[in-house]
């Protein structure tokens, strides 16, 4: 069983009624869900996820202390402890005395800020221009179960994606860095007989072709080890899933490397393709460093159009 689905019925087996029995005048201040750090809060979780982190489990977030006291904090947490030690054959792990807990009670605010610097979701250039991608996913992934106040899903919606210019910024760096390391410098690394730096090179391809992706599909990108399993749930370009992990697992040899070169062409071709479908770019030719220019000069912030090209990567 998926760990989300997990979650949802221990909540709707045992926490609700608790919420409802114990804590009525809660309701309409309280959010209740799965999210953050973890596989299960993605829905990547598999039979190996089971061997750590893994429970029934949910987080009732809370407002500030101006809105719910530490007191009533406390005993919600307390009663939390309380609910069964198993369910559908999952034990509960214990909770922490000194925080650092994935379910349990926890404020909104903490939860936002240990994610994006953040208490409430608003964000200055500098942040979002230099926030792990990683980290704004887990501020917005798994799913709320109830939210009486509706400022958890508020925020969330404040971080559900990064701003326009934002994300132009940062597809202008990973175009360049694609250019540089995919037509440019694989090639040159083959032709020098110098594998390692080839491959090297390949796998920086890789990495911000795949951020490239993401860009253009409008979706965060997970942790590294996830993002393959993202990709193939993506809308647009999922089908590149293949030839892009054929780049980082296939040697150099003469033939290997005959082969990357036309996977990394065709790759740059569909880019540039779903570019100029999307207006991003009217370059006519499938070089990414002059498609990455033309992005950045799409950027309607004046300062943020200065800013050198991969300040954003």
């Amino acid at each position: 069983m998926k760990g989300l689905e997990l979650s949802e019925k221990f909540y709707l087996e045992y926490g609700q009624p608790m919420l409802r029995e114990h804590f009525p005048a809660l309701l309409d201040k309280i959010a209740v869900g799965l999210a953050g750090s973890g596989s299960e809060c993605f829905g990547y979780d598999d039979g190996l996820s089971s061997d750590h982190d893994f429970e029934p489990g949910f987080c009732i977030f809370l407002p500030d202390e101006d809105t719910v006291d530490r007191r009533t904090a406390f005993l919600l947490e307390r009663a939390y402890s309380k609910l069964p030690r198993e369910f559908m054959g999952y034990k509960r792990a214990s909770l922490e005395p000194v925080g650092g807990n994935r379910h349990g009670v926890i404020r909104m605010s903490e939860f936002f800020e240990a994610k994006t610097g953040s208490s409430d979701g608003k964000l200055s250039l500098a942040a979002w221009l230099t926030l792990p991608e990683e980290s704004l996913a887990e501020a917005v992934n798994g799913k709320v179960f109830f939210d009486g106040l509706g400022r958890f899903t508020e925020i969330r919606e404040r971080l559900s994606y990064f701003p326009q210019d934002v994300r132009l910024k940062k597809l202008a760096g990973e175009l360049l860095l694609m250019g540089q390391s995919g037509q440019y410098n694989y090639p040159r690394c083959i032709k020098r007989a110098d594998t390692a730096a080839a491959q090297m090179s390949a796998i920086e391809f890789v990495k911000s072709a795949l951020h490239v992706i993401f860009l253009l599909n409008g979706k965060y990108m997970p942790y590294y080890k996830w993002t393959f399993r993202a990709l193939s749930e993506l809308n647009e370009m999922s089908e590149l899933a293949s030839p892009l992990e054929y780049l980082i697992s296939s040697g150099n040899s003469e033939s290997d490397a005959a082969k990357k070169q036309e996977i990394i062409e065709n790759i740059c071709q569909k880019i540039a393709d779903a570019l100029r479908k999307k207006e991003l770019s009217a370059f006519k030719r499938d070089e990414l460093e002059a498609h990455a220019y033309a992005v950045n000069d799409k950027i309607a912030d004046g300062e943020m159009r200065n800013l050198h090209v991969l300040s954003a990567v």
